[in-house]
């Protein structure tokens, strides 16, 4: 485990340990939760400037999810939502002193890859049913089925080394310059972080778009090609 993570290690509670990685994660996931009761709390009809703010973020993510997959934007919309803004503010918490970000730990990426990976499936099977859902990994041929199901499972790990690769590099390479000039010449690669940070986040979370989309797609693809056959 990073050290960096064990810095809010609690005990061991029978065989487990629970890291800094998770109990930031929880934080953030409640964090997320109060900040979303209070501005729903808060909508009005005649909007102020925070309620202006947060209808063009939603806004602007609903015409990303929308340009990816049209007319199924309600269906993956609280989704793909919630991990672009979990994510950024994972990535964004290492930029805090003393904290480290959960997405700088592998087993805190793997779960989000892991989600992806079975949302793919639950967002296929839920718009096409289970049985034309998995029909499409016997298509062309059934010969090609141990291919599909390896590329599902070297996607999933793709999602999860990449994000944890980019997000681990980037708070070492800011730690080492703070250790090296202190903490006034690192301002540039402050910003640095905060673009990445959100760069990151998008990645993850348009990669999933586009997994998602795949399986919803092919499905409607392969029933047109049915029916022009018929």
């Amino acid at each position: 485990m990073n050290p960096g993570h064990a810095l809010f290690a609690l005990p061991f509670i029978g065989q487990v340990v629970i890291s800094g990685s998770v109990i930031t994660s929880w934080g953030l996931m409640l964090f997320l939760a109060l900040a979303s009761w209070l501005s729903a709390r808060r909508l009005r009809e005649n909007p102020g400037n925070y309620q202006i703010v947060l209808e063009g973020i939603v806004s602007t993510m609903e015409d990303a999810i929308e340009s990816v997959l049209p007319g199924k934007t309600d269906l993956v919309f609280p989704f793909i939502a919630t991990l672009w803004i979990f994510i950024l503010l994972a990535n964004l918490t290492g930029i805090i002193p003393g904290l480290h970000s959960p997405t700088s730990d592998l087993s805190v990426t793997s779960s989000l890859a892991i989600l992806v990976f079975l949302s793919v499936h639950w967002f296929g099977i839920k718009a096409e049913g289970w049985k034309a859902y998995l029909k499409h990994y016997l298509s062309p041929s059934p010969i090609l089925l141990p291919f599909h199901l390896i590329s599902e499972v070297t996607r999933t790990l793709a999602l999860a080394v990449r994000l944890f690769g980019n997000v681990m590099s980037l708070e070492i390479g800011y730690a080492l310059i703070v250790l090296v000039a202190g903490f006034l010449v690192p301002v540039p690669i402050l910003m640095l972080h905060l673009v990445e940070a959100v760069i990151q986040a998008y990645l993850f979370g348009m990669l999933a778009l586009i997994y998602i989309a795949g399986g919803i797609q092919a499905q409607g693809l392969r029933r047109e090609k049915e029916r022009g056959a018929n």
